[in-house]
């Protein structure tokens, strides 16, 4: 498998794509410069399969249309903020000087956990509310990694000040669903960078409590 980081726009957000051997590729959270993922993409000749959004915070969604409309793929969200996608109230676009971001509706909602294959990657969804209601991770066993959206940083967590936020359910989100995946596991945060799950447990700030 081959990973790539792309921090984009001015919040820097994490773009993430995961390809196989066939050159197949999932993406993950194409927050905007659209037109720099499609280069990318081009470039490495990888054939994206579908787009996974962790949650449907204007950051992590901008370029979803441009993506889906350039190589016809289905994009997931969790049902609980499908109405997200079309509403700039809900996922922040008006408040915070982005410009307005209204999207065509979701072509496949997830509602719950579990496995789900597309094409020929295998991964389990994880619910991780808090940072938003809808907030999932995915994981991948065999890759020994997890896309945790807003949920987890390197040395710290999401904030919960926003529409649907809820620190408390964050936390019992990040110690349940996420912190019992195997320590070595590779964290891949919405910003910043990557963490393991043994070193969140060991030093974060904010999680520590649960340890002591």
């Amino acid at each position: 498998m081959k990973l790539e980081q792309l921090p984009l726009g001015p919040l820097q957000t994490n773009c993430y794509l995961i390809a196989n051997s066939q050159n197949s590729c999932l993406i993950v959270d194409p927050g905007e410069e659209g037109d720099k993922l499609i280069s990318f993409i081009e470039n490495k000749q990888w054939k994206p399969q579908a787009i996974l959004l962790t949650h449907c915070h204007f950051d992590h969604i901008g370029a979803v249309d441009i993506i889906r409309d350039k190589y016809k793929i289905p994009v997931y969200v969790h049902e609980k903020e499908a109405d997200w996608l079309l509403d700039p109230a809900l996922n922040g676009s008006q408040n915070f000087f982005a410009g307005t971001v209204r999207l065509k509706p979701a072509d496949k909602t997830l509602t719950g956990e579990g496995m789900l294959t597309i094409g020929d990657f295998t991964l389990e969804v994880l619910e991780t509310p808090g940072h938003s209601p809808g907030s999932v991770s995915y994981y991948f066993k065999d890759l020994e990694l997890v896309f945790s959206g807003d949920a987890l940083f390197q040395g710290s967590i999401g904030r919960t000040d926003l529409y649907g936020g809820n620190h408390q359910q964050l936390i019992e989100s990040i110690h349940k669903k996420l912190l019992v995946l195997p320590e070595n596991t590779v964290v891949l945060p919405g910003h910043g960078p990557a963490t393991t799950i043994q070193r969140e447990m060991d030093s974060n700030p904010f999680l520590n409590g649960f340890f002591n």
